[in-house]
């Protein structure tokens, strides 16, 4: 079977084991989807990514970040550009999320980055998600 949108499957595992209380899970490996947890671990909503071998399959390993109380840091996490409807922004029309609170992630052609690094950058792309 074929997955139409890989980050959006990404995200909604991600947001699955938040809520299910896990402190890990597993996704199968892409560079986008590394790229995309890197950035996550990167702004502190995820403890550590680790690319692993799972039964002769690639892997991406993901560890959730939590607070003292036991909950994920993680509170939101959205897929904005989709398959049907792709969203770009230039360097200068980047919209803030929650006022500069969230982040936002934007695939560009320097590779995957935040808003606030598009915005020192000066380079725009497709909106990915944001989150916070």
């Amino acid at each position: 079977m074929s997955m139409t949108d890989p980050i959006a499957d990404l995200f909604t595992r991600i947001r699955n084991a938040c809520m299910a209380g896990r402190n890990k899970l597993d996704v199968p490996f892409s560079r986008l989807k590394e790229a995309v947890s890197r950035v996550l671990e990167r702004e502190g909503y995820l403890r550590e990514v680790r690319a692993t071998d799972v039964e002769g399959m690639r892997r991406l390993r993901l560890y959730v970040k939590v607070d003292e109380d036991g909950h994920p840091v993680l509170r939101h996490l959205e897929r904005m550009s989709k398959p049907g409807r792709r969203l770009y922004h230039d360097a200068r029309t980047l919209p803030r999320v929650l006022r500069g609170l969230g982040t936002g992630i934007y695939s560009t052609p320097k590779g995957v980055l935040t808003d606030r690094e598009c915005r020192e950058q000066r380079v725009g792309g497709e909106y990915l998600g944001r989150v916070w």
